[in-house]
């Protein structure tokens, strides 16, 4: 009789010690997570749900789970991995502190169950918040950069794409969209690949031209669709909410449609006649000044803007532009994007000083 009452008391110690690790682990990294939605993205939606969820869980940290606590001996105290001495990116660390904060809310769902059913049950819907906490984060962090893009590089084919891009992304470019409409998917597949890992190491969002498989397939930041492409419902059904989607439209109509339907940004254009787009006319500087007063999410304007032409395109009202030949067919595509970027910021200074002074 002692020995059972004997192993159920170590037993019982034992579920405590696995309750406090992972409350205390779970804690710390909502803790992570908060102070980059704070700090990071200046969201107070977002630090209020972190800060909730790790006060609903302080309250099922008892004294008695408290008390069980022996660090000297645990054996998990001096047990690390490779990966967790480094992280690459933000986007790396807060992707582990979720893997973190899920796994030590399943655990504490589990053995919550040999010890307070109540706060299993707890548990298990904090987890269920945290997914939908992950795909909230991502899906604001991806349109926080999109919103604070202005020039964004979209790709034709180059045997030196990798080496043009990244000098791109020297210059400054945050913002790159893979277009090749000739090559074969398994080519694709590897260049999409290879230039996702750059936009990732230089802290970039990567676009995908119209193909949402292969947007899933690199884990794309979203795809960009024409209005030949499926509907933005449907991508979004397969993107979920967390990705970015684009539409490419050439008039008010094309617009108008494209934001009622839920494209998170548009293309607004070709603004001139452009041999990437051969069987469009060119939409003008009019479409320019359209979306300058009627779209309330970011565009971009887009074709044949170039060095030559770029300042008309941002005096007609465009404070984002895309382009192609400018940038992949520049002999320093580094000094290009300089160029392009400090148009841009010096047409958004002079905007800024004028409404001060209105």
């Amino acid at each position: 009789m002692g020995d059972r009452h004997e192993g159920n008391r170590f037993a019982q110690s034992a579920i405590y010690r696995i309750l406090d690790a992972n409350l205390d682990r779970a804690r710390e990294g909502l803790r992570i997570l908060e102070e980059w939605c704070r700090f990071g993205l200046n969201s107070e939606h977002l630090t209020d749900e972190c800060k909730q969820l790790r006060h609903s869980l302080a309250t099922w940290h008892s004294q008695e789970i408290r008390s069980a606590r022996d660090t000297p001996s645990d054996p998990g105290t001096d047990l690390t991995h490779a990966q967790e001495q480094r992280r690459s990116d933000i986007g790396q660390l807060l992707q582990a502190n979720f893997c973190r904060v899920e796994e030590a809310l399943r655990v504490l769902e589990e053995y919550g169950k040999l010890d307070n059913p109540d706060m299993a049950a707890a548990c298990k819907q904090m987890r269920y918040r945290v997914y939908s906490l992950e795909s909230n984060l991502l899906a604001y962090r991806r349109r926080q950069q999109l919103w604070a893009s202005q020039l964004y590089l979209v790709t034709s084919a180059s045997e030196k794409l990798l080496t043009i891009v990244e000098a791109a992304m020297l210059g400054g470019l945050t913002l790159v969209q893979y277009r090749d409409k000739s090559e074969e998917d398994i080519v694709r597949l590897d260049r999409a690949q290879k230039l996702r890992a750059l936009c990732t190491r230089y802290g970039a969002l990567f676009i995908m031209n119209d193909r949402v498989d292969l947007a899933v397939a690199v884990d794309a930041d979203g795809v960009h669709l024409g209005q030949q492409d499926i509907s933005i419902a449907l991508a979004r059904q397969l993107l979920g909410p967390q990705r970015l989607i684009g539409r490419s439209t050439t008039n008010p109509e094309e617009m108008a449609r494209a934001i009622a339907e839920g494209a998170d940004y548009i293309g607004v254009g070709p603004v001139y006649e452009t041999p990437t787009k051969p069987d469009k006319p060119a939409a003008g500087l009019d479409y320019v000044r359209h979306a300058a007063q009627h779209a309330k999410i970011p565009w971009f304007a887009i074709g044949g803007i170039d060095v030559n032409n770029c300042n008309e395109v941002l005096s007609a009202g465009a404070q984002r532009i895309a382009v192609v030949r400018a940038i992949v067919q520049a002999e320093e595509p580094t000094l290009a994007t300089q160029y392009f970027l400090s148009q841009l910021r010096s047409i958004e200074t002079i905007k800024y000083v004028n409404k001060i002074d209105s």
